[in-house]
């Protein structure tokens, strides 16, 4: 166990809120200010961070003006699986309590921008009648479980949507808080005994007082289908199938892409196999992994709170063996697996049951303007269910084939660019929000993500590999949303206006990537990469990816390219 001779702040503020209360009720009631410290610690269990305005933060500070205080909101959505009427629902609150759109997350998630904390309540509220939530969408906790987009009617995909939703409700917190504050509570009223509420409570079975030591990330993937990136979770679980029946599941742990800049004690790191997991056993070993969390992860030191060191500084067989006692039974190493694959699930694919899913492309899943007056408009008509896909993309399910026509056309009136518009460089590629919404970006992601791509683009035509499969993950810090360390390349914000490149990670999320260049200005990032491109066309095995080519040559020889291209131009 981590030894530590004092907890966090943050830890304090967990222990004394009360099961996860703390003054939310009572600072709610005050629009004029934000949350102080503590409240906004606690909110983030409650699925909400709060922020300002970073562009006009500068000048109303000149001015003597407050920042423009704002929230995110983050919807709970177990597997990304919507209703027609859920997802109906969500776009309404676009316009009335954000920003006018929906952000589709990496995590398979919905979040609204630009909420006040004076619609901050009615929104959750809101939220709640659509039979969704927002709690555990962030904070110390278990968070949204994700898995396979693809809504293919067979035992397979039937089984990892049930397990999704049944890992989700077995490790949401126990805490009555959150239906108190946001759902059923009165307006604060001092001593009316709000002050003292929860105080009987008991701590929650899973989490105890003082929840996990930082966020905890879960996945469920089959090794036919990786899109969600099932490496880069705490917890990984692998469904292993004969056919239609599941054998079990294997556990890998340690996965999580957070890292600080010049710190090499923190680091991302891949999920690494620990244990074979019979199917009966499902929810409580996942359980058991978050005790393992819970009990051993450092709660002094929240840059290193992350399951993976528990992980890697105690190791695999370590990790088993605690999971087995917590389980009052002998697990068994992770049995062999097949190879990953990413398969593409943009464009029109049948489920397997006579009708149709549509995989539609969402730019950094922002759901804005055109795009989202004709999802609004498609989902109405034809009552498509929608799914959330972790590359921030939209597929709408449930299509009768006869719709089809129709439903084109409609996306073409309103003027969408599908999947076969674009190529693959810009429909894999990925980006978090950043500016100027994020609190910890040091620079653009989302609103550079377009030129960043039209630049790599114009450089791969020059040497007719436009055309192979490529996955760009833009972030605007290193803390990893856009999952930039796994995949073909990564980018990575340093500080305003530069970037760290990394590069040789696979398509296929198996293996990250390595650091290729430092501070590198947005508008050189493609020039950079011009001489790996070069290399890569000429030099490539058949069907090899551009990160799988950069991992067989090498760091020295790409930086060889680097440095003649450079004495090139001099």
């Amino acid at each position: 166990m981590v030894q530590i001779n004092s907890v966090s702040k943050a830890e304090a503020v967990k222990q004394q809120s009360r099961q996860l209360r703390g003054h939310i009720a009572r600072d709610l009631a005050d629009t004029t200010v934000p949350f102080d410290n503590q409240g906004y610690s606690l909110l983030k269990f409650h699925g909400i961070y709060q922020g300002y305005d970073r562009d006009s933060a500068t000048e109303r500070k000149q001015r003597g003006d407050d920042k423009v205080w704002q929230f995110m909101v983050r919807v709970r959505i177990p597997g990304g699986r919507l209703t027609a009427e859920q997802y109906l629902a969500l776009d309404g609150l676009a316009d009335h309590y954000a920003d006018g759109s929906l952000r589709v997350t990496t995590r398979q998630s919905i979040q609204f921008h630009g909420v006040v904390k004076a619609g901050l309540k009615s929104a959750i509220g809101e939220i709640n009648t659509a039979l969704l939530t927002t709690l555990a969408a962030c904070g110390d906790v278990v968070r949204t479980v994700t898995t396979t987009p693809a809504p293919i009617r067979d035992a397979v995909h039937d089984r990892l949507e049930a397990e999704t939703r049944r890992l989700s409700s077995h490790l949401l917190p126990r805490t009555r808080a959150y239906h108190e504050i946001w759902v059923d509570g009165a307006p604060w009223e001092p001593n009316e005994g709000q002050e003292n509420a929860g105080a009987d409570d008991e701590p929650d079975p899973l989490y105890g007082e003082r929840y996990l030591p930082r966020k905890f990330k879960i996945g469920l993937a089959i090794p036919e289908d990786n899109t969600i990136d099932v490496l880069t979770n705490d917890l990984a679980i692998i469904g292993l199938f004969d056919g239609d029946r599941l054998a079990g599941y294997n556990f890998l742990l340690g996965g999580g892409h957070g890292m600080t800049h010049n710190n090499p004690k923190t680091y991302p790191r891949l999920a690494t196999p620990v244990a074979f997991v019979e199917p009966e056993d499902l929810l409580e070993a996942a359980a058991a992994v978050v005790r393992l969390h819970r009990d051993h992860g450092d709660r002094g030191n929240r840059r290193h709170a992350r399951l993976k060191y528990v992980v890697a500084e105690n190791g695999e067989d370590w990790a088993r063996a605690r999971l087995s006692e917590y389980l009052g039974k002998q697990l068994e190493p992770c049995r062999q697996m097949p190879a990953f694959v990413v398969p593409d699930h943009l464009g029109w694919h049948e489920q397997g049951d006579g009708k149709l899913y549509l995989g539609i492309p969402v730019s950094s899943g922002r759901i804005a303007g055109e795009i989202r007056a004709a999802l609004r408009e498609i989902v109405s008509r034809f009552r498509c269910d929608p799914i959330l896909m972790p590359s921030q993309d939209i597929i709408l399910s449930e299509i009768y084939p006869e719709d089809r026509g129709a439903i084109e056309t409609v996306l073409r009136q309103h003027g969408v660019r599908l999947a076969d518009d674009m190529l693959p460089a810009e429909r894999w590629a990925l980006a978090c929000p950043a500016l100027p919404s994020c609190g910890l970006a040091l620079t653009e992601a989302e609103r550079v993500r377009s030129d960043v791509v039209t630049d790599i683009e114009a450089r791969l035509r020059l040497y007719g590999i436009e055309r192979e499969r490529l996955s760009i993950r833009i972030t605007g810090c290193p803390n990893g949303c856009a999952r930039p360390y796994t995949g073909d390349i990564g980018i990575v914000g340093r500080m305003p206006g530069f970037y760290a490149l990394f590069v040789g990670g696979d398509f296929e999320g198996t293996r990250l990537n390595t650091a290729l260049a430092d501070k590198v200005p947005l508008h050189g990032i493609a020039e950079v990469l011009d001489p790996l491109f070069a290399l890569y066309a000429s030099a490539r095995a058949d069907g090899e990816g551009f990160g799988d080519f950069c991992h067989r040559v090498g760091m020295p020889a790409l930086q060889t390219a680097l440095a003649e291209r450079q004495k090139g131009a001099a």
